[in-house]
Parts: C-alpha cells; structure tokens; sequence
C-alpha cells in the first residue's frame, strides 16, 4: 500500500488540524509547549487519510518533566504508528472518502469514535449497520467492525481515541486482533500476547 506523506488537503479539503501541546513553566503556570500541524498520512487508492493527533504509553501517563511529550515526539519520529500502544492511548482523526468502504478489522482496545465531518456507517460482524451523524459518538469495545462513508459526494471525519485494554474474552474464548487485509500493511499493536 502506497503511502503520501504530508497535507490531506487535496483529498478530502477539510482543514488539517493543528495540535496545541500544553505544559507548564517553572513556576507552575501553564503554558503553551507547542502548536504544530498533523503530520497526515494519505492513502489516495484506499481513499482514506489518517494523522496520530497524540499517545502516550503509560497508565497512567506520566506527565512530570514532559516525559510524556518526549515519548509521544520519539514515537512520531520513528515512522509508522501501530493502531493501539500497548499500556498506553492514541488519540488520531481519520477521513473517509466519499463511498469508502472500510475493511473489518479488531484491535484489542476501548474506542471512542467521534464524528466531526459528515456521516459514517458502524458496519459489525453480525451485519448490523449503524449511521452515525456529525456529533455522534460511538464506543468501539474491542468488536470486528468497518468503517465506511455512504455518502456520494462529501468526505467524513472522525476523531478516535483508542485506549489499550485487558485481553477480550467471550464464553470462554480469546479473541486477538485482527487487522483484516491491511495485517501487512498497518503495524501490529503488539498488545494481545498475553
């Protein structure tokens, strides 16, 4: 899967956000660390585009002498970012083209899905879809699930926070994660070897 690095712009035209990273001074009062653009990944033949917003890898995060911000900026720097920290948080946005299908996939996580642009369809393994509206929230516990874009001519933007979680057991039996076609193209979390 061929990757473009840089603005999503010229896919979707909705803005590229910009991340402000607080800390505090010396003397206790808060201040500004730093604003910067996401660095957005494009996937123009998948019709999709992602950017990690933040992680941490500690429960919980650590914030004293910014350490939590030294190793959010090393992981960045390192390239591809897994779907989920072991221990730990990644808060990312993804856009959707329009009439994007998603594939099924599980990551053993809680998620939060925020709908900020547009429309999208919870599709689960069951066959059950749910549309999702701009404001709508869905909480993504560890289940097989796609996300796809019904709408014809407007592109979907959703803010999801996915929060590493114990290993998922239903009657009895483990289910790990499962990236669907993308295993050889999305790093492994790395988190369901217990």
């Amino acid at each position: 899967m061929g990757s473009i690095d840089g603005s999503s712009q010229h896919l979707s035209g909705l803005p590229d956000p910009t991340i402000h990273i607080t800390t505090h001074n010396t003397s206790g009062q808060a201040v500004l660390y730093s604003s910067e653009k996401a660095q957005i990944t494009a996937f123009p033949e998948h019709k999709y585009a992602s950017a990690p917003l933040y992680t941490t890898s500690e429960m919980p995060p650590s914030l004293n002498d910014d350490v939590d911000i030294k190793l959010h900026q090393d992981r960045l720097s390192r390239g591809q970012l897994p779907a989920v920290l072991p221990k730990g948080t990644v808060c990312r946005f993804a856009d959707f083209a329009p009439n994007s299908n998603g594939f099924m996939h599980r990551t053993q996580s809680l998620d939060y899905g925020v709908v900020m642009e547009g429309n999208v369809i919870l599709e689960l393994d069951d066959g059950s879809k749910t549309l999702l509206t701009r404001g709508d929230v869905a909480i993504q516990r560890g289940t097989m699930h796609a996300w796809n874009n019904p709408s014809d001519t407007e592109w979907a933007r959703v803010l999801f926070v996915l929060q590493d979680c114990l290993p998922l057991m239903v009657n009895g039996k483990r289910f790990k994660e499962d990236l669907g076609h993308a295993a050889g193209h999305v790093p492994g979390s790395g988190n369901d070897t217990e």
